[in-house]
């Protein structure tokens, strides 16, 4: 066995977090071009004919009928939760508080997917672990949180709905992945993607009729740009990322997985500065460089 079959896992767990990385970059700026729910739904357009072709050449079958009434219900709950009311939270995030931001709040993905596996599945969480917990939500403090020297108080320096929009998407991706991993076992990561892409596609479906936006939907589509931009990140975000995660579940321990995929808001920050010319405070860096230390501490034993 070669290195790069020993660290497969590994190797498509860093792959993932730099497939996020530009992911998150591009539906940024989609997202501020057309709105987020248009970016949400249309990136399934993209995805999920790459999935069914690579399916098809890979594994013989274009759908996933092979799969068992099991891996069809865990999965489906897996993509309402993650690609529906995970994304619909985070991808309004990337829009108002921007892509950095964004993937820094969502490095609480590990501890609280940690949580709620300890509360739903009877998982322990070692005492270095809730000091990874906490060590992470100080980390991203250190970065949204800022003291006003004339009001002599702490405050939140990005808009607090894009906060708990963040939030609230991060806590959608880490139940999301308890449910893949639950329904997945030793299926195919490219069948499960498959799944998880088409309950998310009939949940959107319904809610954009709901809510009476398909004039929001019908309106991206002429915008060039924007659709360029939704397809990059649908390429890397829907198919080459969750594949890649779901290849890192089969060949890595759930917990090393969680830790290397949360790199990204370090991976984004020469991105930040270099495309969007942000100016990055050194107190921003620590703050990212000590959250994912905190994520590492979660899954060390």
């Amino acid at each position: 066995m070669n290195l790069l079959q020993a660290n497969l896992g590994e190797i498509a767990a860093l792959s993932t977090a730099l497939c996020w990385t530009m992911n998150a970059m591009a539906f940024e700026a989609a997202g501020k071009k057309v709105g987020s729910l248009a970016v949400n739904y249309i990136r399934f357009f993209i995805a999920f004919p790459l999935l069914v072709i690579t399916a098809y050449f890979t594994r013989g079958l274009a759908f996933p009928v092979d799969a068992t009434s099991s891996a069809w219900i865990y999965l489906s709950l897996s993509g309402l939760i993650g690609f529906v009311l995970g994304d619909i939270f985070l991808f309004q995030a990337l829009v108002e508080i921007g892509s950095r931001i964004t993937l820094l709040i969502k490095s609480m993905g590990p501890p609280l997917a940690a949580l709620a596996g300890f509360l739903l599945l009877g998982e322990t969480i070692s005492p270095v672990g809730l000091v990874g917990m906490l060590i992470t939500i100080f980390g991203i403090s250190l970065v949204i949180l800022s003291r006003n020297s004339k009001e002599r108080r702490v405050r939140f320096n990005r808009p607090l709905r894009g906060i708990f929009f963040a939030f609230l998407g991060a806590v959608g991706q880490a139940l999301g992945l308890i449910f893949s991993k639950l329904g997945m076992g030793s299926y195919n990561p490219l069948a499960a993607t498959q799944i998880r892409i088409i309950a998310a596609f009939i949940a959107f479906t319904i809610l954009i009729t709901v809510w009476k936006k398909w004039s929001d939907i019908w309106g991206a589509f002429k915008n060039k740009r924007a659709i360029g931009e939704i397809a990059l990140g649908a390429i890397l975000g829907p198919f080459v990322g969750v594949t890649l995660s779901l290849v890192a579940l089969q060949y890595a321990p759930a917990g090393v997985v969680s830790t290397l995929t949360s790199i990204s808001p370090i991976l984004i920050i020469p991105f930040s500065i270099g495309i969007y010319k942000e100016k990055v405070l050194p107190r921003e860096i620590l703050g990212a460089l000590i959250s994912i230390l905190g994520v590492i501490l979660l899954f060390l034993r």
